[in-house]
């Protein structure tokens, strides 16, 4: 059974940070390109950004230089580094595993608010 389960979402404020941590079984991690998606309240889930099994991430524009993708294959889990929030960074957040076929957590809720 192939799980992805999302943490570290919370309530910060405007200018702070966030880790969020994906944390997978039932999938060869390694093999497995992951991202992060977001989804605001009556938007559309939109890409964060991308880390493949080798090669070079992808970032939304508008997340470049704030925030970063990251994995350790030997844990199975994928991270987002949030830094320099804005109010406009509130979603909930997604995991995301993708190779012959992709899967997603159930998601985790950012809150950038003063």
């Amino acid at each position: 059974q192939v799980q992805l389960v999302e943490s570290g979402g919370g309530l910060v404020q405007p200018g702070g940070s966030l880790r969020l941590s994906c944390a997978t079984s039932g999938i060869i991690f390694s093999i497995y390109a992951m991202g992060w998606y977001r989804q605001a309240p009556g938007k559309q889930r939109e890409l964060v950004a991308t880390i493949p099994s080798g090669g070079r991430t992808n970032y939304a524009d508008s997340v470049k230089g704030r925030f970063t993708i990251s994995r350790d294959n030997a844990k199975n889990t994928v991270y987002l580094q949030m830094n320099s929030l804005k109010p406009e960074d509130t979603a909930v957040y997604y995991c995301n595993a993708r190779h012959t076929r992709a899967y997603w957590g159930q998601g985790t809720q950012v809150t950038v608010s003063s």
